[in-house]
């Protein structure tokens, strides 16, 4: 069920205020960020990975449906910044809005857990918060860009096709990095601390050279994400992927590595290919091995249970039920608050 935060202090108007520029500020801010990198489809300009969706469905998820005026300023704010206002201006600020909101509300409807802690979480998160809600926004931006004549009709599915997965992937790198920084409470146990770095330094000299090889050693990311999601679970698989997907972004807008001598189209089709299914596959994974280790906890902690009842029948005595929660009844036991709320196996 999507988390909705509803402080005392934010309830209040100055209160509400506050968080609706914060969500503004936060919007904008990753916008100018994601417009560093740009790639051309037909006659217009898009970003691989368009960060603001992630922060906006991240905000809705944390906050409530209510910050969405957060969203929409942000948007306007952005517009404005980068070109003159026209008759489509509405239209796309309806459109970055509402796909947001819709992919919270849906979210909501799946009775999605921010802390991604269930493998029907990440799937949740992939194919209705990015792959379906973000229909939305790539449809109405972009047919209030052919209506408006700024791009003609021929090129509406190539560019509608970049601009849904350039939003796609935002909610699919951003949002989970988000909802875990939020549900963060202790930091990685001193012992763990080897293993992360031996990671990090390992995937910072293994990520520029798969993604700015000329042989095209892309594939070579894979296992470096299955590591990362094996022993940190949603931390190391979503850090992962964010960092290698925006240096095969890098790689991509300036034509080298894997991307060199490719036609504009073919750079788009590869990068985004290349960042879906790994993005994909850092989120199931880590979903699922944070389902099997909270099930596992959860068993251990019933045998445990059991053997104590055990004991008490055998000398006699009648042991008082433990009043169950509701991990128990959802089979998912107890998680920690390392790397998406579920810390490593010892």
């Amino acid at each position: 069920m999507a988390a909705v935060v509803g402080n005392a202090e934010l309830r209040r108007p100055g209160g509400y205020v506050v968080q609706v520029l914060a969500v503004a500020a936060l919007y904008y801010g990753s916008a100018r960020l994601g417009l560093l990198r740009e790639l051309s489809v037909g006659n217009a300009v898009f970003t691989p990975i368009y960060p603001p969706t992630g922060v906006s469905v991240a905000a809705l998820l944390i906050f409530g449906i209510g910050c969405w005026p957060g969203i929409t300023l942000g948007a306007l704010v952005l517009i404005l910044t980068i070109s003159p206002p026209g008759p489509d201006l509405v239209g796309i600020l309806f459109g970055n809005t509402a796909a947001p909101v819709c992919a919270a509300i849906l979210l909501h409807w799946a009775r999605f857990r921010p802390d991604l802690s269930r493998f029907r979480d990440g799937l949740a998160l992939v194919f209705l918060g990015a792959l379906a809600a973000m229909t939305i926004s790539a449809t109405v931006g972009v047919g209030m860009l052919v209506l408006t004549d700024k791009l003609a009709a021929h090129d509406f599915w190539p560019v509608w096709l970049a601009w849904w997965v350039g939003d796609a992937m935002g909610v699919l790198l951003v949002t989970p990095l988000l909802l875990m920084l939020s549900g963060l409470r202790r930091p990685l146990p001193l012992g763990r601390w080897r293993e992360a770095t031996a990671l990090t330094v390992i995937a910072c000299v293994l990520v520029p050279v798969a993604t700015y090889s000329s042989l095209s050693l892309l594939f070579l990311v894979y296992p470096l994400i299955i590591w990362a999601a094996l022993r940190f679970q949603l931390a190391g698989a979503v850090l992962c992927a964010l960092f290698t997907s925006v240096m095969a972004t890098i790689a991509a807008t300036d034509g080298s590595g894997a991307f060199q001598g490719l036609s504009p189209v073919e750079i788009m089709a590869k990068l985004q290919a290349f960042n879906g299914t790994m993005a994909l596959t850092a989120l199931l994974m880590s979903a699922l091995i944070t389902e099997q280790r909270n099930t596992r906890r959860s068993v251990e902690r019933a045998c445990q249970e059991l053997v104590q009842v055990l004991e008490h029948l055998t000398a006699g005595d009648v042991p008082l039920p433990r009043p169950q929660t509701d991990a128990d009844a959802d089979g998912t036991g107890d998680s920690d608050d390392t790397g998406g709320r579920s810390s490593p196996a010892p």
